[in-house]
């Protein structure tokens, strides 16, 4: 039996997002929703996207991980995007909020009219809150560093990233929390705490001929510049078209991390494993006209988890404005 482990490698392994300042990296982007994650997919789709999230973790466990979303993008002129994110991320006695501006600029490189063959770039201009409430710590127990209040910092931050899309084959790289800022709620006296991120995502979009079905494969691969931590997704979605005003889609999606922790197993204190973040989400989602629904649960693998219950995360949308043209491929995130 596992009694004892070193809480912070709990911590480790049983969040997803590890320190992530700005929004955290879950499985948004796979409901239809990569302009979370990528600036530079502002204004990238035929049609304008309003896209709301909600995620819970461990239902029966007080102040478990929450996360809620709310992003608008549109395009703007014949080659230019915009939109914006707000957001609340709560993980126990820690949170955070924000809002961001985004701009891209769509660039066609090559191809005839009709051809996707296309280079974006774009930047969010944004500010984040970082709270600690310490309220609830028991003044008993002294510690110099807890004043039993509740602590807040804002700092401003730039993200900034590009896009290529050519034909069935996309690919993403950003670059979140560019800036360097020393948030002193975490690192009073101590150097920058900011923690810049490298985003980095492929895939292909696979159409049999004379089929209903288009097949999706992708990856995404994040890496924090200052903890070294990095994982990877490894993605595989499919989409069925039921009629010209309804699609349905679904997928399976494997995430690891690529640094282990470690913990003591049972009683010996000199039996020290090793365990990696893995899980596996399963996503099943609805198009009909303008509105999207899509329900995401992510269950974890290993001997050292809070509890055997999953992550849970629904993603409602709501497309307008939508253009007349499209492009001629199978390439969902920018056709409608």
């Amino acid at each position: 039996m596992k009694r004892f482990f070193v809480l912070i490698v709990v911590a480790a392994i049983s969040q997803l997002s590890i320190a992530q300042e700005g929004v955290p990296v879950y499985l948004d982007y796979l409901t239809d929703n990569y302009y979370l994650l990528h600036p530079s997919m502002a204004g990238a789709a035929s049609c304008g996207k309003v896209r709301g999230t909600a995620r819970q973790q461990w239902f029966d466990q007080e102040d478990a991980p929450n996360l809620q979303t709310l992003s608008f993008n549109t395009g703007i002129g014949q080659n230019s995007g915009i939109g914006a994110i707000i957001f609340n991320d709560r993980n126990g006695y820690h949170s955070q909020t924000g809002a961001y501006l985004s701009y891209a600029y769509h660039l066609k490189v090559g191809g005839g009219y009709g051809e996707l063959n296309r280079l974006s770039f774009g930047a969010n201009v944004g500010m984040v809150q970082s709270r600690l409430d310490e309220t609830d710590f028991d003044p008993l127990d002294f510690d110099p560093v807890v004043a039993g209040v509740l602590v807040s910092d804002s700092y401003f931050n730039v993200d900034i990233g590009m896009s290529y899309f050519y034909k069935e084959f996309y690919g993403h790289f950003t670059v979140k929390n560019a800036v360097f800022q020393n948030r002193e709620i975490y690192t009073e006296g101590f150097e920058s705490s900011n923690q810049r991120r490298y985003i980095a995502t492929l895939g292909y979009v696979f159409s049999p001929t004379k089929s209903a079905w288009q097949f999706e494969p992708s990856v995404l691969y994040q890496r924090t510049d200052q903890t070294e931590e990095q994982f990877v997704d490894i993605n595989a979605k499919a989409y069925y078209d039921m009629n010209d005003n309804s699609q349905f889609f679904g997928g399976l999606s494997f995430r690891q991390s690529f640094e282990s922790a470690e913990f003591v197993n049972g009683n010996d204190i000199n039996n020290i494993q090793e365990q990696n973040l893995s899980l596996l989400s399963p996503i099943v989602g609805v198009k009909y006209k303008e509105f999207t629904f899509a329900y995401t649960y992510s269950y974890q693998f290993g001997d050292i988890k809070f509890d055997n219950g999953g992550f849970h995360q629904l993603t409602l949308g709501i497309d307008f404005l939508c253009r007349q043209e499209r492009w001629s491929c199978n390439c969902p995130a920018v056709n409608r």
